[in-house]
């Protein structure tokens, strides 16, 4: 048996809190870069506190953002420069990484899996989870592709992440709704076109060591469906039957060795169609909407700590789960907001692990259409699905709050 090997110095970019944190408990050295635009400075000294530096760009010049990973890798000697997180500036850091041989994976095999185009492609010429799809450079070619594709089709930018920017598209005024909102939200292309999938939708967390895929859970997924498809709730583990499970598993497991990705975290989105399990998109990162939390209350298992203890060389093999976990988002009327109550008593109950609310009276509450517009979330455990269920409908009735429509929301 090979013994672990000693932890050393990281490099990370982009590396939220309690990662650095994490790091730093499993004995690596840390030094850290962010954007000052994207994190409050309460946030960056928390960052700051953990590492040995933190250095700052703008992560939108990817001329400096290279230059200072090279710098801070050859200055300290580090062994390892990892970027955990959002994708958009994965691909300079693992270039520069990668031309310096510290990258524990390719940029490539990082591309294949979170460019939703290519890594279409890819499972397409290989005949796994076999999709319809087809790319439009610009905005202006997806009407005239969407004709020859017939409808219905899902649109979405092949970049992007927590619905923004998704649409099933099944008429003339669908495809001018969705137009309209991917201009208001900025998004240039290129975009994807592919079949509309039907059935319960998924998401598997994976957290690959030493080349070897280890399929930390499944987690079902609730959304708003068509036409914005927004994620209203998680429960983990997903209550699947086990072939339906292990065919879910075996399709997330063979893309990742298409990609040929070595090492670190993926969350990977599933339909499980009347045709077997059918790959939505994938992102070499951890999953958003709190599911490590998810994970770690019905497991037990912290996989961000794994991502460390993995890279040391250690053992990362997930337990399997003793109760079921959930998370509802809580969803308001848009308006100002008069008057909050409840948060206090819904985070004393014993069952909940988590409450996010970021908003007081005076705040005005938007519209939801994506992720990014949620107002807020309660993580709970329980011993089956239903009782969670229960739970988080119990979460959503113990916020009590009052709106007003802002004259925005009453023209809407």
């Amino acid at each position: 048996m090979t013994p672990p090997r000693k932890p050393g110095r990281l490099l990370m970019v982009m590396p939220y809190e309690q990662l650095v944190r994490k790091a730093v408990e499993a004995g690596f050295e840390v030094w850290s870069i962010w954007d000052p635009a994207l994190r409050t400075p309460e946030y960056l000294d928390k960052v700051a506190a953990h590492s040995r530096e933190l250095a700052l760009v703008d992560f939108g010049d990817e001329t400096a953002l290279r230059a200072l990973v090279s710098r801070l890798a050859r200055e300290h000697d580090v062994q390892h420069v990892l970027h955990l997180g959002s994708e958009a500036t994965m691909a300079p850091v693992l270039a520069e990484a990668e031309a310096l041989g510290l990258s524990p994976n390719t940029a490539e095999s990082v591309r294949l899996l979170n460019d939703k185009h290519a890594m279409r492609g890819l499972l397409n010429a290989h005949g796994v989870s076999a999709v319809r799809a087809r790319r439009a450079d610009t905005l202006g070619e997806v009407e005239p592709l969407l004709t020859d594709f017939g409808l219905p089709a899902v649109v979405k930018p092949t970049n992007t992440a927590g619905s923004r920017g998704i649409a099933l598209v099944r008429t003339a005024a669908d495809l001018a709704e969705w137009t309209e909102r991917v201009k208001a939200g900025g998004f240039e292309g290129p975009f994807i076109i592919e079949d509309y999938l039907e059935g319960p939708e998924f998401s598997v967390e994976t957290l690959t060591a030493g080349g070897t895929h280890h399929v930390v859970g499944i987690t079902a997924k609730q959304t708003t469906g068509a036409p914005g498809f927004v994620e209203t709730g998680h429960v983990h583990p997903a209550p699947l039957d086990p072939a339906d499970a292990a065919a879910v598993r075996d399709t997330v497991t063979a893309l990742l060795d298409l990609t040929g990705y070595a090492f670190g975290p993926a969350h990977t989105e599933v339909i499980l169609t009347p045709a077997g399990p059918r790959v939505v998109e994938s992102q070499a990162r951890l999953g958003g909407d709190r599911i490590p939390l998810l994970v770690e209350v019905a497991t037990g298992y912290d996989i961000e700590a794994a991502i460390f203890r993995g890279l040391a060389g250690e053992d990362v093999t997930a337990p399997a789960p003793h109760r079921y976990a959930a998370i509802g988002f809580f969803q308001l009327p848009a308006g100002r907001l008069e008057s909050v109550d409840g948060l206090d008593g819904l985070r004393a109950r014993d069952h909940v692990h988590g409450v996010h609310f970021p908003y007081g009276p005076g705040d005005v509450l938007p519209r939801t259409t994506d992720s990014g517009t949620r107002h807020g979330y309660a993580v709970v455990d329980a011993p089956t699905p239903a009782e969670a269920a229960d739970r988080i409908a119990a979460a959503r009735t113990a916020l009590r709050t009052t709106t007003t429509q802002t004259l925005k929301e009453a023209l809407r």
